[in-house]
C-alpha cells in the first residue's frame, strides 16, 4: 500500500493509533466510523504494508532513573563506507543510544544519549565511543530540560495526504462535544 493510496479513513486509523496503541478494535472502528471487520482488515494491512512498523510503550526515563540525556555530535576521521559501517554497527550495539543520525555539517554524527548518571555517560564516552575505530571527535552538550517531546508524525487531517498536513490529533467522538 503506498503512502499515496492511503485514504482518508487509513489516515484516522493513523492518527488513533498513535494516540493509542492499545485501543481495542471495536473502539478504534468507532471512532473511524466503520464495522469492526473491514476496520481490523485496514490495520492489519497498514502492518503488513509496514506504515505500522510495531507496536511499543513508551517510558518516563526520569521516573526509572534515567536523569541525563545528552547529544553528542561524533566526527570521524574519514567518512569511507568501511568507517560508517564500523561507527553503526557499534552504535546499533548500545542501548544507551535512543538515537543516531548521520549528519551534513560539522559533525558525521548526532546521537541521543540516555543514562543515570554523569559517570555512566563519562564510561560510555571514555570507554566505549572514543574507541571505535575512526573516530577524530566528540563534542557533548547535556539537556536541561525537555521542552516537547512525541513520538506521533503529524498526519493529515481530512486525507488529503502529508503535504496538506493540519492536525496529528484525531479527537475520538466524546472530545466533539
Amino acid at each position: 500500500m503506498p503512502q499515496t493510496d492511503l485514504d482518508p479513513i487509513d489516515w484516522k486509523i493513523l492518527g488513533r493509533l498513535q494516540q493509542d496503541a492499545r485501543i481495542s478494535n471495536v473502539d478504534l472502528a468507532k471512532a473511524v466510523n466503520l464495522s469492526p471487520s473491514p476496520c481490523l482488515n485496514r490495520v492489519r494491512a497498514l502492518e503488513e504494508n509496514r506504515i505500522v512498523s510495531r507496536y511499543v510503550t513508551l517510558l518516563d526515563p526520569l521516573k526509572i532513573g534515567l536523569t541525563v540525556s545528552v547529544f553528542i555530535q561524533v566526527s570521524l576521521e574519514k567518512q569511507m563506507r568501511n568507517a560508517l559501517d564500523t561507527f553503526e554497527a557499534s552504535i546499533l550495539a548500545r542501548d544507551e543510544v535512543m538515537e543516531c543520525y548521520l549528519m551534513t555539517g560539522d559533525a558525521d554524527y548526532l546521537l541521543r544519549v540516555i543514562v543515570s548518571d554523569v559517570q555512566s555517560l563519562e564510561r560510555f564516552i571514555v570507554d566505549y565511543l572514543a574507541k571505535i575505530p575512526g573516530v577524530s571527535s566528540i563534542k557533548s552538550s547535556f539537556a536541561l530540560k525537555q521542552v516537547k517531546y512525541k513520538t506521533a508524525l503529524p498526519l493529515p487531517s481530512g486525507g488529503a495526504g502529508p503535504r496538506q498536513r493540519r492536525s496529528a490529533v484525531i479527537p475520538d467522538a466524546r472530545e466533539r462535544r
